[in-house]
């Protein structure tokens, strides 16, 4: 076969530094276009984006020429540099370390867009943590405690 045909949605979440309420209203509309501009220069389309005060959720499709690393790598970094500049409010800025990335099917690519976009009232239930630690049991992803937080 002479060409490479990829499918590889990927369900990225990761939090601000030790879970804090930094993102505000006001700036996270310009946050999630500077990230889809991220990943548009990296070949990995948007597919949805969402945040609330203390972490993000982003559903895009995996470039077949980058890795997955370097993708973060990016929308992290460049991301914190870019917020910091926003408003001296956010001079302490960070992400977390680490992040989750999760593989979608593309049969299950709407469910999660949907469960993306209604990020607001589903933290009005359930915190980031346990937010977390859930996808990661639904997904066979062993959490050590020790260390999946900072």
């Amino acid at each position: 076969m002479s060409q490479s045909l990829v499918n590889n949605n990927i369900h990225l979440v990761f939090s601000t530094k030790n879970r804090r309420k930094f993102l505000r209203n006001r700036e996270r509309g310009e946050l999630h276009a500077y990230i889809t501009g991220i990943l548009k220069r990296k070949k990995s389309p948007l597919i949805e984006i969402n945040s609330v005060g203390d972490h993000v959720h982003i559903l895009y499709a995996q470039s077949k020429n980058v890795a997955l690393a370097k993708v973060v790598e990016q929308v992290k970094g460049s991301s914190s540099e870019w917020i910091k500049e926003q408003h001296r409010s956010y001079s302490t800025f960070a992400w977390q370390a680490g992040y989750g990335a999760f593989s979608v099917s593309h049969s299950h690519v709407e469910k999660v867009r949907k469960y993306i976009q209604g990020q607001g009232d589903h933290h009005l239930k359930e915190d980031f943590q346990t937010e977390f630690r859930r996808f990661c049991k639904k997904n066979g992803v062993p959490v050590d405690e020790r260390y999946v937080w900072d």
